[in-house]
């Protein structure tokens, strides 16, 4: 494409946008995607939540959260909470942005899939353990939460989905 015909496309992109109120973007970003990720704020306020309703319970709590890619985020590590949480909470987020899917469900997929946990001690950062949950807009996974500290998968999922509770409202 010249340089002409790209300006000219996207004066008409603009045009059209300014005339019916609806970004068309696209129309000059051919053969490019287009992703969401979420703010710096919304990360952390997620992150925050996580730590915080763990520590309701008693649970030192560390948070971990990945955009759609498994890159960090935002990370808080809650008072008292051991060293490792921090490794674990990463690889949870991880793997659930990877798999596009809650870690519980995958624990659960090992159950009845045989070899399925060979995949898990041949990748880094894959690990087979509640508390890693998908961030989703529209069914696009936009990120993952990983919360490590408490006494149980289980337990880590219910604070990250603590986190995601926070910020639902804001995922427009």
């Amino acid at each position: 494409m010249t340089d002409a015909h790209w300006l000219f496309r996207t004066m008409a992109a603009l045009v059209l946008a300014g005339a019916t109120g609806v970004p068309t973007i696209a129309a000059r970003a051919d053969g490019l995607l287009t992703t969401h990720r979420l703010s710096a704020s919304l990360a952390s306020a997620a992150a925050s939540e996580v730590v915080a309703s763990c520590a309701k319970e008693g649970y030192a709590e560390t948070a971990v959260v990945v955009d759609a890619d498994g890159v960090r985020q935002a990370v808080l590590r809650g008072d008292r909470a051991g060293s490792h949480t921090l490794d674990s909470a990463y690889d949870k987020a991880y793997t659930a942005a990877s798999f596009k899917t809650d870690t519980s469900k995958l624990v659960e997929r090992a159950k009845t899939v045989p070899g399925f946990t060979a995949l898990f001690t041949q990748l880094p950062h894959l690990i087979l353990i509640g508390g890693g949950i998908v961030i989703e807009i529209d069914g696009e996974t936009i990120g993952a939460i990983g919360a490590s500290g408490a006494p149980g998968g289980n337990l880590d999922d219910a604070c990250a989905r603590a986190g995601l509770d926070k910020i639902r409202s804001q995922l427009k």
